[in-house]
């Protein structure tokens, strides 16, 4: 039999009796997110049911056993098993509630996210961007990337050594296969 707690923030503590161990689970939920995280605990075979403690900073499970009472610790994400019993004469006690499984209510879908407006340009002030090409501008200063600053060359027409016929390279003084003296 698995039993719940809702302990408030989204946070719900889940507790289930399986042979002589005891698995706890923590599930969390908010807006867009949900976390659950379990961990299991030799305790032996519950002899009634779980009870829950509200106390300063903490949540305290009493578990009755064959074995005898058992305390374990929730703080945060955080269970530990307790070596002895608190004092629990000040504590809250909380409800606990038999549950079919220890899982939390299915998350909503989010909206689909919605496409950006073009941001083109931008302006703020004397200072303007554009993003196709990058370029700033900002009173009398100007910023650009992304644009060549001079006109590519035209394709150079192959050149080739009057000598031996080897491709060469407009800038060669010399033939790097013959040896013979270009542009002469």
């Amino acid at each position: 039999m698995v039993y719940g707690c809702d302990l408030g923030n989204g946070q719900r503590l889940f507790l289930d009796n399986a042979g002589n161990q005891t698995l706890i689970t923590l599930a969390s939920s908010s807006a867009g997110q949900q976390q659950q995280a379990s961990q299991g605990i030799q305790t032996g075979s519950w002899i009634a049911a779980p009870e829950v403690f509200r106390m300063a900073g903490s949540i305290v499970v009493k578990l009755r056993t064959a074995q005898g009472e058992h305390f374990i610790q929730v703080q945060g994400s955080s269970v530990n098993v307790l070596s002895s019993a608190p004092a629990l004469s000040n504590a809250q006690q909380m409800q606990m509630q038999q549950v079919n499984s220890p899982t939390s209510e299915p998350m909503k879908p989010m909206e689909p996210m919605k496409p950006m407006e073009p941001m083109q340009p931008m302006d703020m002030g004397n200072m303007q961007m554009n993003f196709k090409p990058m370029e700033m501008k900002m009173g009398n200063m100007s910023m650009q990337m992304g644009i060549p600053t001079a006109p590519p060359a035209p394709p150079s027409t192959r050149q080739f050594c009057s000598q031996c016929g080897v491709a060469v390279q407009p800038t060669d003084r010399f033939c790097s296969s013959c040896g013979h003296q270009l542009g002469a």
